[in-house]
């Protein structure tokens, strides 16, 4: 299988956690479209779909799938989204698609996340992936001068804003060997909205696409 076939395998064997009632969240990015794809043959089990960008939100509702927001419909039974890095320990790092603060959201809400990938993103040390932090727009010079104190280099994603009205700093060659403390420590900066270290809350299942086959890991 090539890259996007092993996207695909992934994305289409989260479909078999999909059971009757339950309330789904649907992530970003270019793994969980092949999810988005593979979701109407399975939509009558769904009481509630809800969303973590304008963009999965628009495919779905081109496929006929109904989209709730989160405030109405309470904890989420299930999550599904991509990533940019994954560990073995669950831990990820996430945000390229420019949606972190909705995912991180929605992934804090469920119940269960499942994280779909191809084996590329597998990695021993999260940090070789640019690491992208939000920031209030008047915060962002502020914040880069503290990613450079870190020893980061934080560059400003241009004419880029999030969904909620945002900048992005993708910040390179961090070294990030406690996932955890990162995350604490560069959230608590005045100014960040989200850091893309999904660590306090990571995947519960890992379905990585290999050439061969799907691998299942399991927190």
């Amino acid at each position: 299988m090539d890259r996007d076939e092993r996207k695909k395998a992934a994305a289409v064997a989260a479909i078999d956690y999909i059971k009757d009632g339950i309330t789904l969240g649907v992530g970003t990015g270019s793994t969980v479209q092949h999810f988005i794809d593979a979701l109407p043959d399975v939509a009558e089990k769904l009481s509630a779909v809800v969303s973590s960008s304008e963009d999965s939100t628009r495919k779905l509702r081109e496929l006929g799938i109904e989209v709730s927001e989160l405030n109405s419909v309470g904890d989420i039974d299930l999550y599904v989204d991509g990533t940019d890095e994954a560990t073995k320990h669950f831990q990820l790092v996430k945000g390229g698609g420019g949606a972190l603060t909705r995912e991180k959201v929605l992934a804090a809400a469920a119940r269960k996340f499942v994280c779909i990938l191809d084996d590329s993103k597998l990695v021993g040390m999260l940090g070789q992936f640019p690491l992208p932090v939000e920031v209030i727009p008047m915060a962002q010079s502020y914040v880069a001068r503290q990613m450079i104190k870190a020893r980061g280099q934080p560059i400003w994603r241009e004419n880029y804003v999030t969904d909620n009205g945002n900048h992005i700093l993708d910040v390179h060659n961090l070294s990030i060997v406690n996932p955890s403390e990162m995350e604490t420590r560069f959230g608590q900066l005045a100014g960040v909205v989200t850091v893309g270290i999904f660590a306090h809350r990571p995947a519960d299942v890992l379905l990585i696409g290999e050439r061969e086959r799907v691998r299942v890991m399991e927190r």
